[in-house]
């Protein structure tokens, strides 16, 4: 069967910073208002369902609603598994996290978000992502490569600083290996037409204020307006 559209209005974070004039940021204009997909499915959402409820944001965004957001999980094949192994995490040859393209088929052929990017932008919405602050373990295991540097995961890996309730990403160092492998993560993502970033695991328990700074650096070098969300763990 297949679900209906589920439609929850929420501002969506609890820190908004604009990627301008670093180190000084710049408070939003106002809080980013629109949809995001955790409440309504956890992990599990997919390309049809986001669509839907995307549909429906567009009827809001006379009233300011417009960041339609897919929250944690858009890179993992079966979001369904128990531990991390089993949720099949995909990324490409430098350890950028992508969709994955059994649950996003406009992905395929290394297109990425782009093609809903795209879809979004057409309705006069704005796309966001989430992402847990990091590198994946098994990225960092692999030793990929990271872009246009000779520096690999393990140089950028801070494997003393992981998420205390998420097993798949190990912290980033500070230093220039962890800069450039965000500096890659942003440059794609701008290239898929971000407007809004929710990175999670960094503003309290644990507040990383070295990984938020290289995050912002990475933003403002793509020379794309992106809304950068702080979220915290509020599990503590």
């Amino acid at each position: 069967m297949v679900r209906q559209p589920v439609f929850a209005v929420a501002i969506l974070a609890c820190a908004f910073f604009s990627a301008s004039n670093l180190p000084a940021q710049n408070v939003a204009a106002a809080p980013p208002l629109g949809w995001n997909s955790w409440d309504a499915y956890g992990l599990t959402i997919d390309e049809a369902d986001y669509r839907a409820n995307a549909t429906v944001l567009g009827q809001l965004r006379e009233f300011g609603w417009e960041y339609a957001v897919i929250d944690e999980g858009w890179y993992m094949e079966n979001p369904f598994g128990d531990r991390v192994p089993d949720r099949k995490y995909v990324w490409d040859a430098n350890g950028i996290l992508i969709p994955a393209v059994n649950r996003f088929p406009s992905s395929a052929n290394g297109a990425g978000f782009k093609p809903l990017a795209d879809w979004v932008h057409a309705k006069g919405l704005k796309f966001g992502i989430h992402i847990v602050r990091g590198i994946p373990r098994d990225v960092v295991k692999a030793n990929l490569p990271i872009a246009k540097t000779n520096f690999h995961a393990a140089d950028a890996a801070d494997m003393t600083s992981p998420c205390p309730w998420d097993e798949g990403n190990w912290g980033i160092k500070d230093n220039a290996a962890g800069q450039a492998y965000y500096d890659d993560m942003l440059r794609k993502y701008a290239a898929w037409g971000l407007d809004f970033i929710k990175v999670d695991c960094i503003s309290d328990h644990p507040y990383v204020p070295t990984e938020i700074a290289q995050i912002a650096l990475a933003i403002k070098k793509t020379g794309r307006p992106i809304v950068l969300s702080l979220s915290p763990d509020l599990r503590h």
